[in-house]
């Protein structure tokens, strides 16, 4: 059986501050190490449930966030931004999967960070007529190969709507509740290591009994995608498949959740190259 993993940072317990989420920053060594350490927890679970195969995408900011060298031998890791597919890279072929350090989506209230895939040029972005967190964005992408999403661990507020709401066969594991963008509450790393290992437990469990089912959306895939500036939106609409709806707002439609993804990530690097040359 082989397991994929996605990691992210905004929603591990314990980050607080901008300066956990940067190669840069003066704490992100220490976010380095939490996300490694409950990564661990659930690689060594998973393999104790049968699971021959794991893949790790580490998809938070440039992508080289885990510390290889705490990493055992029978997994193997994506690393490296930009890439097709991003968060989700090398999961096809995967009987499971599984997100951590997943947060809620842009505009959530009492949830740390939250944004929906770049906080510098997405408003929102809507999949089918639904406002969609990261969470929500590769779940559909992995329904559409069949691959269901039987774990998250993240911010509460993640936990209780989106997860709760669309995938309600998954184990959610709720790594720290917001008091506002930047603070919260997380129980201790032991606690939640063991947390994490009863929960994956259960959910290879469910996966065993048929319990979970892939989350899918229909197809064509109709997205919006509202940015930040309407310089962004001036780029978008240059690609002939992207209708502008207002000054900020774009909509397109994809065959597939996989040619939607796409899309969506080659006008969110559209976007931020524009944004770097009018910083400029």
């Amino acid at each position: 059986m082989k397991a994929f993993i996605s990691i992210d940072l905004e929603g591990m317990p314990f980050i607080v501050s901008r300066e956990h989420l940067f190669v840069k920053g003066a704490l992100y060594n220490e976010a380095r190490k939490i996300a490694t350490k409950l990564t661990l927890a659930v690689t060594e679970e998973l393999c104790k449930t049968g699971f021959e195969e794991i893949v790790i995408a580490d998809s938070h900011g440039p992508m080289v966030n885990l510390l290889v060298e705490e990493l055992p031998e029978y997994v193997e890791l994506v690393r490296g931004f930009p890439r097709p597919l991003s968060m989700v890279a090398f999961a096809r072929g995967s009987d499971v999967a599984m997100f951590l350090g997943y947060h809620a989506k842009a505009g959530t209230p009492y949830a740390t960070f939250d944004h929906t895939y770049s906080g510098a040029t997405v408003d929102y972005l809507e999949i089918n007529g639904i406002r969609v967190s990261e969470f929500l964005l590769n779940s559909y992408l992995l329904g559409s190969w069949d691959i269901p999403v039987v774990l998250v661990g993240g911010d509460a507020k993640l936990i209780e709507e989106d997860v709760k709401e669309f995938t309600p066969w998954a184990e959610g594991v709720i790594f720290k509740k917001a008091l506002s963008r930047y603070s919260a509450k997380s129980p201790s790393l032991r606690k939640l290591e063991d947390m994490l290992r009863q929960a994956v437990n259960r959910a290879v469990g469910k996966f065993k009994r048929g319990e979970v089912k892939p989350l899918k959306t229909k197809e064509p895939v109709k997205v919006k995608l509202r940015f930040l500036g309407s310089e962004m939106a001036d780029t978008a609409e240059l690609l002939p498949a992207v209708k502008r709806i207002d000054g900020k707002t774009v909509e397109f439609e994809a065959k597939n959740m996989e040619e939607a993804y796409k899309l969506f990530e080659l006008l969110v690097f559209a976007a931020a190259g524009v944004r770097s040359i009018v910083q400029r």
